[in-house]
């Protein structure tokens, strides 16, 4: 348990909360993916009320982003530094939403690992849980797969990239080979969704599909910093620059 909570230095994505939650602000996992379920109708709505989509597609591609970057951030991280992969099968994984869009808390029931590495990995934050729900946000809003596993990229990938943003920050150049090789032979081909690069002494990802942020009333028609609408070096010579992004 220790290793667990000790990732919250690293950026309040990785905080985690042990033991089965209680109160209806709650929502389990397990229940996010059921088909129809009124958990994700109401992370849909929460995120659609926040931000002011123009579309459902829109919606479904907002949440996502934001949601795979919270949900799996630690399990994601201690991977990376320890090898050990931590029991967040849906489950045993509670989400909060905020008043807004994203994520305002995540708790898991036991602070179990796991047997198995990469590919329990794989297991446990894609085929059990980003992906299915992937599929069933599709189901509700067509909205394209290639669109929506482009946020579960972005989102994975931000869990590699915060923990060199904060004060107390990990070595990029060890973050980005981990980042590889998770990438690698990861489901749905999501190497091929985006890029991690070293820039400004961080670790920035660059996406290859949009999220339609910038289309909600909360977008305000700015693009996100890692966006595939902007050229790849302007986007790289803004991070190096250190000028301000908009990023999930």
């Amino acid at each position: 348990m220790t290793a667990v909570t000790a990732l919250a230095r690293y950026a309040p994505r990785y905080k985690l909360e042990i033991g089965t939650p209680s109160g209806p602000e709650w929502l389990r996992v397990s229940h996010i993916l059921e088909p129809d379920g009124p958990e994700l109708t109401e992370l849909l709505k929460r995120d659609n009320d926040a931000s002011g989509h123009v579309s459902a597609h829109a919606n479904a591609l907002s949440l996502m982003s934001f949601y795979a970057g919270r949900a799996p951030a630690a399990a994601l991280l201690l991977w990376a530094l320890e090898g050990h992969v931590l029991d967040i099968r849906p489950q045993n994984l509670w989400v909060r939403p905020h008043d807004g869009h994203g994520l305002a808390a995540v708790a898991i029931g036991s602070a179990d690992y796991l047997p198995g590495g990469l590919e329990t990995l794989y297991d446990v934050v894609l085929r059990q849980h980003l992906l299915p729900l992937s599929e069933e946000l599709h189901r509700r809003t067509r909205a394209g797969l290639r669109q929506v596993h482009g946020g579960v990229a972005a989102g994975c990938a931000m869990a590699f990239c915060a923990a060199t943003r904060e004060e107390e920050s990990l070595d990029p150049g060890f973050l980005l080979e981990r980042w590889q090789t998770f990438a690698a032979k990861a489901p749905a081909g999501l190497n091929k969704l985006g890029d991690v690069e070293l820039a400004g002494g961080k670790l920035v990802y660059l996406r290859k599909t949009c999220c339609l942020y910038y289309t909600s009333e909360s977008g305000d028609g700015a693009l996100c910093g890692s966006c595939c609408l902007t050229p790849r070096d302007e986007r790289l010579a803004a991070y190096e620059a250190g000028r301000p992004i908009v990023t999930v």
